[in-house]
């Protein structure tokens, strides 16, 4: 079904035009990062000092969707940087089950666009109540998420329009890593986020139509990644339902043996983000194998990986790489909904806001 709900669609700086308020939103992701990078920094260290001081014995984080694969994102940061075990909360254990968590000695980490939303307002509320730190990740500064957390860090990302999140998820990454750096006091790293608007820039031009191509006539896909960037797979896949309509399933690389192995036949898509560091050696080959079996493989990998479908974007520091990764992905799934005959500003069933208890 074709939706024709826009007659005409702005133009960007470079007098192009824009194919969806998704696409422009995503396209503006380098502007709201350089204000959440220049306005929250000083926000961030002094964050970051107080966890130095008073370590806390066990991080948790907080979130639902696309907010929770952020969450991932700075878990994995935290894990691998600072070593300190993170856990990601299952919210009914406070909303539902009244379960009696020890608060004491812990740091909890709300992410939301909206800050509305009960099952991540009340677990917050819960652990600030028995003396864990609590911090919110927010876009709405006026919410109740905001008014819960004793560190409220503002995302900038700005007015988002597109139901389908964009922006403030990579704002919501970018917070996460500036947590990370900060807590780990880690100057190189710090240095590297200060690069990322230009690198979020240049992520918007990489051509992806390959995978257009490929996913317009398709009923359903495996993404694939592992590590740090295994939060991204899981983005993908959802913004690959919430847009397209497209029966999107995210796998570990490591996992995808364990049983999605029988769904593979051949012309099966698999889209593999295989960007830099230990994992992607193990991508690349499963990747091969998987051309070997039939299934119709789209790689991306940076500019080094001669088997690559895809070109993914490097950033100054392989662990900011997830971050420009799904930049470049967001401007191609923008187009491949239009594509496929969708609307990627109002997917079918969804609104903006989502309220759970």
């Amino acid at each position: 079904m074709v939706f024709g709900f826009f007659t005409h669609y702005p133009e960007n700086s470079k007098g192009q035009a824009l194919t969806s308020l998704m696409q422009k939103e995503a396209r503006s992701s380098a502007e709201f990062v350089q204000i959440q990078l220049d306005t929250e920094r000083d926000r961030f260290a002094e964050l970051g000092e107080r966890l130095r001081a008073r370590p806390p014995h066990l991080a948790l984080t907080i979130a639902r969707g696309s907010s929770d694969h952020a969450a991932a994102y700075a878990a994995y940061l935290i894990m691998a940087r600072l070593g300190r075990i993170v856990a990601s909360l299952p919210m009914s254990l406070v909303t539902l089950m009244n379960a009696p968590l020890v608060a004491s000695d812990t740091l909890a980490i709300a992410i939301s666009q909206s800050g509305q939303s009960p099952d991540v307002i009340e677990p917050l509320q819960y652990f600030k109540k028995g003396g864990a730190t609590t911090v919110a990740l927010v876009n709405d500064t006026g919410s109740p998420l905001a008014a819960s957390a004793e560190w409220c860090m503002p995302l900038h990302a700005g007015a988002e329009l597109s139901v389908a999140a964009t922006k403030s998820f990579i704002a919501s990454l970018v917070a996460g890593a500036q947590l990370a750096g900060h807590w780990q006091n880690d100057v190189n790293f710090l240095a590297a986020l200060t690069d990322l608007p230009a690198c979020l820039e240049a992520a918007t031009e990489h051509d992806w139509s390959e995978a257009i191509d490929t996913l317009t006539p398709a009923n359903n896909i495996m993404v694939v990644s592992r590590g740090i960037s295994f939060p991204i797979a899981l983005e993908a896949a959802l913004k690959l339902k919430e847009t397209s309509v497209l029966q999107a399933e995210a796998f570990s690389g490591a996992e995808i043996k364990h049983g999605p192995m029988a769904l593979v036949e051949d012309g099966y898509p698999l889209l593999i983000f295989a960007p830099r560091g230990p994992a992607q050696s193990g991508l690349i080959k499963l990747a091969e194998e998987m051309r070997q079996r039939g299934a119709r493989v789209l790689l991306a990998a940076p500019l080094d990986v001669r088997s690559r479908n895809l070109t993914l974007p490097t950033s100054p520091t392989a662990d900011l790489d997830p971050i420009v990764a799904i930049q470049t992905f967001y401007m191609m799934a923008a187009r491949l909904s239009l594509a496929r005959g969708c609307h990627p500003d109002l997917p079918r069933h969804l609104s903006k806001v989502t309220k759970t208890s």
